[in-house]
């Protein structure tokens, strides 16, 4: 998936070969089927991408961040779609 096939509309969720481990920037999150590592260094990010599932829409689970900010929370969970970290819900 490419972040231009990121759909905002659709409902995601972690992938489930994928651990995150905290840390005080953030988490680590760590892709067992590919061996991806990649850095969520915003507290804010990480509870997002653990709460993914439980919402319809990515546009949903973007509700309590900042308008301002979404657009980069939008691009980082894009990243994470592109790298098969979050996956579409089924």
């Amino acid at each position: 998936m490419t972040a231009a096939e990121f759909d905002i509309s659709r409902g995601y969720r972690l992938n489930t070969q994928v651990a995150l481990r905290p840390e005080p920037f953030g988490a680590l999150a760590y892709h067992f089927g590919n061996r991806k590592l990649s850095f969520l260094k915003v507290p804010e990010l990480v509870e997002l991408v653990q709460q993914l599932d439980d919402h319809a829409s990515v546009e949903d689970a973007l509700a309590g961040i900042p308008e301002p900010r979404r657009p980069q929370f939008r691009t980082a969970l894009a990243s994470l779609a592109a790298s098969d970290m979050i996956r579409p819900q089924e």
